[in-house]
């Protein structure tokens, strides 16, 4: 089987579509299917890391925003124009900007199935970055163009129970499977707690409480903040850890500083997940997260694969992963009760290692091979029902599921 991902960010971007693109694709390979990724070219220099799988399209800066790129549309469809010769089953579309227009009108041209990934709740978005808007009306408009998009292609992928209730909710009725991005195998493979303290200078008794993720507004980091004077009275040695790059980095860096924890609150920047970034999960004493937009949240994930004990609150698509036996301690999004749980575990480091052993053996079961196949089959239901048969399955096993569900 031979599938067309289309995407409008992609490394050098770092996020959370970025990596679901990339872990399945890696997976996928494995299973038998091959992929081509069309994505922004970021800068004039080429990415090291690409392959001749990957097409990167000039792109100019998106106004307002320097971590984001916007494909040029002549070069886009000269792009895919050059692959109109190559046989593709289906075409999946990673994002709703050009991307999804482009892969729509590619798909349709083709005669080939179109599916997409709804990876954000942009409605929870547009208030932040169009603040002019009044928010009543962003999430109108947010929806109008949701319900839009989602109606132009064959079938939705969520990647959580909690989203696909979302997009129903909100009138979506294209058929909608729920397919998290798994963890692959190296994400449990234990850092090095001492490396990351000598790198940052940090000493080896002081407890690290982390976050991780982009340093975004949406991410709700500014209530982490907050909660952590509550830890810091009980806990004066403890140190908040924020790894990640975003545009409220200065905002949050303001607002430690205003509330006098300008020495106990260290922002680390990015870290390389092949190595620095599970250096610095086995460095914390416990995960925070409170973030009320994601879809998955797949550091939650992360953390626990590194047997990092987890305090968060519970919105959205993170309802998916923080249930009973995970290893978090799932507390209201409240101050005082998140200061506390925070203090609680940092209190109780007996405690806490049951729960990280916990969370670790959670982890397991969110392989990334396991979701890859689960994709797989997802696809060659789509060929199936759009009669076009893939080479990856036989017409047999086709023949088979297809009368099954008769």
């Amino acid at each position: 089987m031979r599938v067309l991902f289309i995407s409008d960010v992609y490394f050098p971007r770092v996020n959370g579509v970025s990596t679901s693109i990339a872990t399945f694709r890696a997976d996928l390979a494995a299973a038998g299917v091959d992929t081509t990724l069309i994505v922004p070219q970021y800068g004039a220099a080429p990415i090291a890391s690409d392959t001749a799988s990957i097409v990167r399209v000039p792109s100019r800066p998106v106004p307002r925003d320097h971590e984001d790129r916007l494909m040029r549309w002549g070069a886009l469809q000269r792009a895919l124009h050059a692959l109109k010769d190559q046989r593709f089953d289906l075409v999946h579309v990673h994002t709703p900007f050009l991307a999804h227009y482009a892969g729509v009108r590619f798909a349709r041209a083709a005669g080939i199935p179109v599916v997409e990934t709804y990876h954000t709740y942009f409605e929870e978005y547009v208030h932040h970055y169009v603040p002019l808007l009044p928010r009543a009306l962003g999430r109108r408009l947010a929806r109008a163009i949701t319900r839009s998009q989602c109606a132009q292609v064959d079938a939705l992928v969520s990647p959580s129970a909690p989203m696909q209730e979302m997009l129903a909710s909100i009138g979506v009725r294209t058929p909608v499977t729920v397919i998290p991005t798994g963890l692959p195998a190296e994400r449990f493979v234990r850092g090095d707690a001492l490396r990351f303290r000598a790198g940052q200078a940090i000493p080896a008794g002081r407890p690290l409480v982390l976050y991780v993720g982009r340093v975004a507004h949406e991410k709700n980091i500014g209530f982490l903040i907050d909660c952590f004077v509550d830890v810091r009275r009980s806990r004066p040695d403890a140190l908040l850890v924020i790894a990640g790059e975003g545009p409220a980095q200065e905002a949050l860096k303001s607002q430690a500083e205003r509330l006098g924890l300008a020495r106990d609150v260290m922002f680390v920047g990015y870290l390389d997940r092949a190595g620095a970034l599970a250096d610095c999960y086995a460095a914390a004493a416990v995960f925070v997260f409170a973030s009320r937009t994601e879809t998955q949240g797949l550091v939650l994930l992360e953390a626990m694969a590194q047997g990092c004990p987890v305090v968060s609150t519970a919105h959205l698509g993170t309802v998916s992963i923080l249930q009973d036996g995970s290893g978090a301690w799932v507390v209201p999004e409240e101050r005082a009760a998140f200061a506390r749980a925070v203090i609680d575990t940092l209190g109780d480091p007996q405690r806490a290692a049951r729960y990280g052993a916990q969370a670790r053996e959670y982890a397991q079961r969110w392989s990334s091979r396991l979701m890859a196949q689960r994709m797989r089959d997802f696809y060659a239901g789509q060929c199936l029902q759009a009669k076009i048969p893939s080479p990856a399955i036989s017409p047999v096993v086709l023949r088979e599921r297809h009368e099954s569900q008769s």
